[in-house]
């Protein structure tokens, strides 16, 4: 058993998992490329959010060079990412009802508002009651999860419902339960997850369907430019002024 052979094998699901993705979740896609450019060309605003690891799809699309200037992260304290200490209190919290709600409630998310949620298995209460909070609201939910953990394990929200429950539109990463593409002789646990690539790129996949739909109304898409090429300060400087009202990680 080479190292190189199992890095190959998990490169291998990764590209089939972003092939099926690609070819199932194209109509999803282009409904919420065009949710988010409707948003964008109303004077709305968008939002991302995601707990733990699926907080990394969520900040991936924030603050990034080639991305939307206006999208915004909601951050939950404590379950944006393993800095928390200990690390397993942001589990914890994801299972904390009402916590959506407050968060929610002190935001500056409105009705008319894109949020999107991300989580891979849309069971814990934290993403099912934002979702559900933010449809309340009147915000036009996407959620980006695994649709096979709804028919594969409990919910942990007192409905029994899932985040693609609440959704106007779900995008489903087809991620197996667990998470974990490999397993290998002499190895007792699966390893090797691939969320995070398939997820990223599915948000990604919609901020670009949104780009187009922008172009094709003759609007032009609020993209941020990198900072590391020349040009780049003076372009995000100009957009960040226009767009100041829609921006909210920065004061």
């Amino acid at each position: 058993m080479g190292e190189n052979k199992l890095a190959d094998q998990f490169f291998d699901a990764a590209i089939g998992l972003l092939q099926r993705v690609r070819d199932e979740e194209s109509a999803n896609i282009a409904a919420a490329g065009a949710a988010i450019a409707d948003t964008v060309a109303a004077g709305g605003r968008l939002f991302a959010f995601g707990a733990g690891h699926s907080s990394l799809a969520a900040q991936d699309v924030v603050y990034r060079a080639g991305g939307l200037a206006l999208m915004n992260l909601l951050a939950v304290p404590g379950v944006v990412g393993v800095d928390v200490m200990p690390a397993t209190l942001g589990s914890a919290l994801e299972r904390v009802d009402g916590l959506a709600g407050a968060v929610l409630d002190s935001s500056p998310a409105r009705a008319g508002d894109v949020l999107i949620v991300v989580s891979l298995s849309g069971r814990n209460a934290l993403p099912v009651e934002m979702a559900l909070n933010a449809r309340a609201l009147g915000l036009k939910v996407i959620g980006v999860t695994s649709v096979a953990y709804a028919t594969e394990t409990k919910s942990r929200h007192a409905s029994g419902t899932y985040l693609k429950d609440h959704c106007d539109i779900v995008l489903d990463s087809k991620i197996a339960v667990g998470d974990a593409e490999l397993t290998a002789e002499g190895i007792e646990a699966p390893f090797a997850p691939a969320s995070t690539v398939v997820t990223s790129a599915l948000m990604q996949a919609a901020v670009a369907a949104a780009a187009g739909e922008l172009a094709e109304r003759g609007i032009e898409p609020p993209l941020l430019r990198s900072g590391n090429v020349d040009g780049g300060h003076e372009w995000n400087g100009r957009v960040m002024t226009e767009y100041a009202d829609r921006i909210f990680y920065r004061r």
